[in-house]
């Protein structure tokens, strides 16, 4: 397996310390992708996974966008990165193209993984959590991604879970099993493979879930758990249906209805979680709201492999985004995850690196070099670059905004 080798940009130098950029070369302090948002918010065409199509992208309220994205705790990796990038440059799309953007990113701070996670190193769950919230925020800053406006946690919302929970079973889309309670797929069968455009029992082979959801309580190999009854070494809470923990499907959907009530604009994840995550709040989200759509446009990130590999443990080429900015500048690996479409996927690779090395740097350089062009003064000439001519402002919003 390779590892990128050190590298240090050749125009980083042009940065330090001067008026564009103070400290840590300058060059971490710029805002990328940073422009003047435009007088009214520009038309946009977007790909919406739930309708396998482009579509014109239009906003609950006008002038303004609700964006919901989750989180799970874990040490991030290049897939990991690729999503948090993706949505990064539609978070700051929508703003330059004169959105007020709301965005908010929940933390899974109980899940399956952490649990396991902290009885592996015989600790705190909770001490775990607070570690992960500091590391993904320093990976968050080396890669320049924008914050969200608020980082809502699972386990502040325990008591609006078990409300809707409550509230499915009532409507007779849920039901208390010996070891919790589930969500009954077969009571809404027309919200089947809405993300997926397939049958569940078809996609079900490559989801993209956490620990098995099977159940010995469950009525349908389908159906999905809400609530999940303790179990040792485990944290609870008390509920109706005895002491537990919610299902991870439920945290999602909990924490969107209370910050945009009924509906919002975009939700947004990598591509494996349309199945089952992101189906099981359209049926939870549209099954207790009775509102539907919940969601008016879906993106999915594309996936990243290594060499051609999917990224796996066992394969020995995993990746944490630590370990590779070890030996890379956080910019070019930037670079390097968000020069293919979105949607797309990636091999990552040596090549592919060492082109965003030297493409970065070509770009830099450019950027300098008008920089220096503007002066000081009004009166300021283009300079000569490297790079060729640049479209009109206005041909490059109507490039981006039909390529989403």
């Amino acid at each position: 397996m390779w590892l990128p080798r050190p590298f240090t940009p050749v125009t980083r130098f042009a940065l330090r310390d001067g008026p564009y950029g103070e400290g840590n070369g300058g060059l971490m302090n710029l805002q990328v992708g940073s422009c003047q948002p435009t007088t009214r918010p520009m038309p946009i065409r977007l790909h919406d996974t739930r309708r396998r199509e482009k579509v014109n992208f239009t906003t609950l309220e006008p002038g303004k966008v609700s964006v919901r994205r989750a989180d799970g705790l874990r040490p991030m990796s290049f897939g990991h990165a690729r999503c948090y990038l993706a949505f990064d440059l539609i978070h700051r799309w929508l703003e330059a193209s004169g959105y007020d953007v709301q965005y908010v990113q929940n933390f899974t701070d109980i899940d399956d993984k952490i649990i396991q996670r902290a009885n592996e190193l015989d600790g705190d769950w909770q001490a775990l959590v607070e570690q992960n919230i500091e590391a993904y925020f320093e990976d968050m800053d080396a890669l320049n991604i924008l914050r969200a406006d608020v980082y809502p946690r699972c386990t502040e919302y325990v008591d609006d879970m078990i409300r809707i929970t409550t509230d499915l079973i009532e409507k007779g889309h849920a039901y208390e099993a010996n070891d919790g309670v589930y969500f009954h797929v077969e009571s809404a069968p027309e919200k089947y493979g809405q993300l997926t455009g397939q049958s569940i029992d078809a996609v079900r082979s490559g989801a993209g879930g956490r620990v098995d959801d099977t159940g010995s309580g469950k009525r349908d190999h389908k159906d999905f758990a809400l609530w999940k009854a303790a179990k040792p070494g485990e944290p609870t809470w008390d509920s109706p249906w005895g002491p537990g923990r919610p299902g991870w499907h439920i945290e999602c959907t909990a924490m969107s209805l209370d910050h945009f009530d009924k509906e919002f604009d975009i939700h947004g994840g990598g591509h494996d979680l349309r199945f089952p995550h992101h189906e099981a709040e359209i049926f939870q989200g549209e099954c207790h709201t009775g509102h539907s759509p919940v969601v008016h446009h879906w993106l999915h990130n594309g996936f990243v492999n290594i060499d051609g590999e999917k990224m796996s443990k066992s394969l020995g080429n995993f990746w944490t985004i630590r370990d590779i900015l070890t030996k890379v500048d956080a910019m070019v690996l930037r670079f390097a995850l968000i020069n293919a479409h979105y949607r797309s996927p990636i091999d990552m690779n040596e090549a592919l690196l060492n082109d965003a090395e030297r493409n970065y740097n070509r770009l830099l350089e450019c950027y300098v070099a008008a920089l220096k062009a503007q002066g000081d003064g009004p009166n300021r000439s283009p300079a000569p670059s490297r790079c060729g001519l640049p479209a009109p402002p206005g041909s490059c919003y109507r490039f981006a905004g039909e390529n989403g």
